[in-house]
């Protein structure tokens, strides 16, 4: 599992600032109790300078360190003692100036170890949902709000099978897809006229997939290859672009939204290979959507990309007739 290093940048700075406004609180702790006081302060100098002493005596020479640590010790021991009476008597709990940590896992660190701990990963979802939220409607867009009734059940003459049976098929396999989504997984091409959920099913298929740790980039075809011009042209930031050509193809799961909308050139199909071709080597997985027919893109594009879509992508067809009007 690949993360996002735009967003996970976003999570340690939100970390951080969450870290920053823990020590406030402490520190805010600290100077209400030595307000009340004074003696609490003078005790915890004290404290500090026993580390000192205790870290002197190790290195002093003629000096038995053993027993001057352990004298530090004592003296510690029995400063901590007058410490505790002190908050008992204010009538606080005898740990409320110990150091506290939102996350005690990490120390707020958002590391155990070399892992990340579930801190920075919650924090992590958190900066994905916002990020896809920019573009979708994640808090409307569930499998559960799919609605199949509003597909045609009568059976289509030319198949034999109603819209409402296929698109039925199409959303076992996308909600499916979505929970077990994995390295191993398809790529998919969702084929169909306007207005039959492809977008939707994709949204849902972004929510839940980025919902269960995975990196996710959702992106219109048109959005995409906006992108590769401002990075090979210049227009706009450049730097923003190349950090989203970057997203977009070392992610673990991009959505390319309405492929074949947008305006065709040589460099949108030459764009469109190298954003194929970079994930497919890299084994990382591509769900797109269209409205054109398979043979409608050929007319389109390259024989290398068309080559690719029939080969390495799972066909998903999407029946019926535009819902749009029915939602």
């Amino acid at each position: 599992m690949s993360l996002d290093g735009t967003l996970l940048r976003r999570a340690k700075e939100a970390l951080d600032r969450r870290r920053e406004e823990n020590e406030r609180a402490n520190a805010r702790r600290r100077e209400e109790v030595y307000r009340r006081c004074p003696r609490i302060q003078r005790i915890d100098r004290e404290l500090r300078e026993g580390v000192a002493s205790a870290v002197a005596a190790a290195f002093s020479r003629g000096t038995d360190p053993v027993e001057a640590l352990n004298a530090v010790r004592e003296a510690n021991l029995e400063l901590q003692e007058q410490r505790a009476m002190e908050l008992v008597r204010l009538g606080l709990p005898v740990d409320y100036l110990d150091e506290k940590y939102i996350c005690p896992k990490c120390r707020d660190t958002g590391y155990n170890g070399t892992e990340l701990c579930s801190c920075l990963m919650e924090l992590y979802r958190e900066e994905q949902r916002r990020d896809l939220s920019q573009l979708l409607k994640l808090g409307e867009q569930t499998f559960d709000s799919f609605d199949l009734n509003l597909y045609d059940d009568r059976p289509d003459p030319a198949t034999g099978a109603s819209p409402r049976s296929v698109m039925a098929a199409v959303y076992d396999f996308c909600s499916e897809y979505a929970r077990n989504f994995s390295k191993s997984s398809l790529n998919v091409f969702m084929q169909g006229g306007p207005g039959l959920g492809k977008t939707f099913l994709s949204t849902c298929i972004a929510k839940v997939v980025s919902e269960r740790g995975w990196s996710v980039v959702y992106e219109t075809a048109g959005a995409a290859f906006g992108k590769y011009e401002a990075e090979k042209f210049g227009r706009g930031d450049q730097e923003e672009a190349r950090r989203d050509i970057r997203r977009m193809e070392g992610c673990d799961l991009l959505i390319l939204d309405d492929l074949g909308t947008e305006f065709v050139s040589p460099f949108t199909v030459s764009a469109l290979y190298t954003l194929l071709n970079t994930r497919l080597a890299a084994g990382r997985k591509t769900v797109i959507s269209s409205n054109l027919t398979l043979r409608d893109l050929g007319e389109r594009y390259s024989a290398p990309i068309m080559s690719r879509l029939t080969g390495e992508f799972y066909l998903l067809r999407f029946a019926g007739t535009d819902i749009r009007g029915r939602v």
